[in-house]
């Protein structure tokens, strides 16, 4: 597998998480109450698969191979995709910020969660949507044969030593959960 495609491949995963979010969301906004363990697993699903594995993999090595090929980080899609990054790391500590009070029914942390579940998952889904049909289709075109071997090597190290062995795989069964698979 490429780089490339093994980011879309999580992005599948991440899809599937994004179905629940918007169900328990829509459930939250609609009678001010939820399924609070399921967010409670959704929060660390965006914070170690989303965040700690798979924008690690982007941004410690697929977006500077791309500078280095002379695609801009400021003004350019590197950049908007790291400011995404950065918003969605906001609604996620919201989110996980919220869920005492969400344990505890309180309307108020039910609609935190809602606004910020639904906002994570529309800005999720158009990030994907950018880095696929702009970023990977310029990575696929630029990087060298060689770069993408290392890359994927550099992939697996993230896996292995940043959220540990098999843990991956976890989020992916998780992840079938908690989008309704």
């Amino acid at each position: 597998m490429t780089p490339t495609e093994i980011l879309k491949h999580e992005h599948e995963i991440v899809l599937l998480v994004l179905k629940g979010a918007d169900r328990e969301g829509t459930a939250a906004r609609k009678n001010g109450a939820c399924d609070a363990a399921a967010v409670a697993r959704m929060a660390d699903f965006f914070k170690t698969f989303v965040d700690r594995c798979h924008h690690a993999k982007e941004e410690r090595y697929l977006f500077p191979a791309l500078e280095l090929h002379g695609v801009p980080k400021e003004g350019g899609p590197i950049g908007v995709m790291l400011f995404e990054h950065e918003e969605g790391r906001g609604h996620v500590r919201a989110i996980a910020g919220a869920l005492p009070g969400l344990n505890a029914g309180r309307a108020v942390a039910a609609s935190v969660v809602a606004d910020r579940l639904l906002a994570y998952a529309a800005l999720l889904r158009a990030h994907i949507e950018k880095e696929e049909g702009v970023l990977f289709a310029m990575a696929d075109r630029l990087l060298t044969q060689k770069e993408r071997r290392d890359m994927v090597k550099a992939f697996d190290r993230v896996e292995a030593e940043e959220i540990g062995e098999g843990v991956h795989e976890k989020y992916h069964q998780l992840a079938h959960k908690l989008g309704g698979d």
